[in-house]
């Protein structure tokens, strides 16, 4: 059996779960639930970012200690994704022991290398990002690029980290693997990072108490990167004293938003290659939802709470919705009526109306009865290339055009119903026959869309008269055509996906 590893960036606890949070973490998701399909043994990773000065300064603001606030933060994110049926296989906090352990020993790895040294640094520095900028990289009037909002003048005695050093081997491993990042214009992206050349940063404060104190100097605690990207070490074991994280790394993937391309892409590799420790397989790195054409950001107060969202469409609509309407790696653009919009096309039209179609017809003609398909049937070679499709596709990460694919099988279905009209037969072998092929179809359809609308999935599922979990399907030996063995009870039930109007 293989291993498939994914993680999302973990997120700071400075604010509420919101819609940008939802969209990488709900992609993660459905990408690790179709390796399950696969028969992969699955560990998806998610949780929180709790230390440094933004979680110091948002502390402080709330009138708590560090720990306190986190601690009544953090679990709106475990309770979050257990609301958007996200089945992650474990959710790990930047104040946890095994945590701790794996900073000191990547810091440790590193500074025996020689990688990292002491030095002093003046500079442009945004808390929000935590980050040194260069006065060519921020906006007119010394304001963050990304936060559009003045940095300060920052000096103080650090350790840095020699990423200097790196940039050849960064770009030989780049060109020995270059399917590491996709899509491919984000690759180009991390590579003309490197290529631009590579300042050194700071892995240590002293201003600063809420962290990890480094192990050879516990008068310095270790800055955001190499105290937020070892918790994806961490969780397999990293640090523990034994090499059984070795069971779970390297990664196949990191999912990670285009902001952090520099931190996740040439920073952590460089990290690893300096403490002797296998690079990621793979980063995917995905674009933004916009809300009126800007990033979410409390600062901004344009953010989106999933949970709401839910309450208009459900949790599978909400799902359906993240994960198609926007290419993955672009940017998208969040609307409620494109929401409600897509929610209706796509589920309540196509998806929704095929089911309750076959259905009433089943009822009607069948006897409630499900037939068997035709072996030879018109819809079968459709199916055996939607299969291929959608395999390639979620292999590409690229959840919108696996969907894409997936609902060609609907779009086909459909079409096929209304070149036979079955509801104007009468009983008999000629409409057992187009009942049985549209019925091989959504089952199919589930199996395929499962990792999108895991509920959905499995009522629909139960409604075909099929037995089990539509999470025990695999794809390969189930999604051959042919495998609605026919002779069940089909039910109609509720509308799968009701419109709004």
């Amino acid at each position: 059996m293989s291993r498939f590893y994914a993680t999302t960036p973990i997120y700071y606890v400075n604010a509420e779960p919101h819609l940008g949070h939802a969209y990488t973490t709900i992609v993660g998701d459905a990408l690790s639930r179709w390796h399950r399909l696969l028969g992969d043994e699955v560990l998806y990773l998610t949780g929180t970012d709790e230390h440094g000065l933004k979680i110091q300064q948002a502390a402080d603001a709330a009138g708590l200690a560090p720990k306190d606030f986190a601690d009544q933060i953090a679990p709106k994110f475990a309770d979050a994704w257990q609301r958007l049926d996200i089945a992650n296989d474990d959710f790990i906090r930047t104040t946890e022991e095994r945590h701790r352990a794996a900073v000191r020993e990547l810091l440790q790895r590193c500074y025996d290398a020689g990688d990292i040294e002491l030095d002093t640094y003046r500079g442009k520095y945004c808390v929000a990002c935590e980050e040194y900028f260069t006065e060519d990289e921020l906006l007119e009037g010394s304001l963050c690029p990304v936060h559009k909002r003045p940095v300060d003048d920052f000096e103080e005695e650090n350790y840095f980290f020699r990423l200097s050093r790196f940039e050849d081997r960064l770009l030989e491993h780049y060109r020995t693997h270059p399917n590491a990042i996709v899509p491919e214009f984000r690759a180009n992206e991390a590579l003309g990072l490197i290529r631009s050349g590579l300042r050194d940063f700071s892995v240590s404060r002293t201003s600063l108490s809420w962290g990890i104190p480094l192990p050879w100097d516990p008068a310095h605690v270790a800055y955001v990167w190499f105290d937020a990207l070892t918790n994806y070490l961490a969780a397999v074991g990293f640090g523990d004293g034994t090499d059984r994280y070795q069971d779970w790394w390297p990664v196949n993937y990191h999912l990670i938003g285009k902001d952090i391309i520099r931190h996740h892409c040439v920073y952590w590799p460089a990290m690893l290659m300096s403490a002797g420790v296998e690079l990621p397989r793979g980063w995917a790195v995905g674009g933004w939802l916009l809300v009126d054409g800007e990033k979410m950001a409390k600062s901004s107060g344009n953010v989106v709470t999933p949970l709401d969202l839910v309450d208009i469409v459900g949790v599978d609509g909400f799902r359906y919705y993240v994960l198609a309407d926007t290419a993955y790696g672009n940017d998208g653009d969040f609307s409620y009526d494109g929401l409600v919009g897509r929610y209706n096309a796509d589920l309540a039209n196509n998806l929704g109306n095929l089911a309750a179609r076959v259905a009433t017809v089943v009822a009607k003609k069948c006897g409630g009865v499900g037939p068997a398909p035709s072996a030879d049937s018109a819809l079968a070679e459709i199916a055996t290339a939607v299969v291929a499709d959608t395999t390639r596709r979620w292999d590409e990460v690229a959840p919108h055009r696996a969907l894409e694919a997936t609902w060609s099988l609907i779009h086909a279905a459909n079409s096929y119903l209304e070149t036979h009209e079955p509801w104007k037969m009468e009983p008999g072998a000629a409409v057992d026959a187009v009942m049985g092929d549209a019925l091989e179809a959504l089952r199919l359809v589930t199996i395929l869309a499962s990792p999108a609308l895991p509920g959905t999935a499995q009522v629909l599922w139960e409604r075909l008269g099929m037995t089990g979990a539509v999470t025990d399907q695999r794809i390969g030996p189930d999604t051959e055509w042919g495998g609605y063995l026919g002779g069940v009870n089909v039910t109609k039930g509720d509308p799968l996906f009701p419109r709004i109007t």
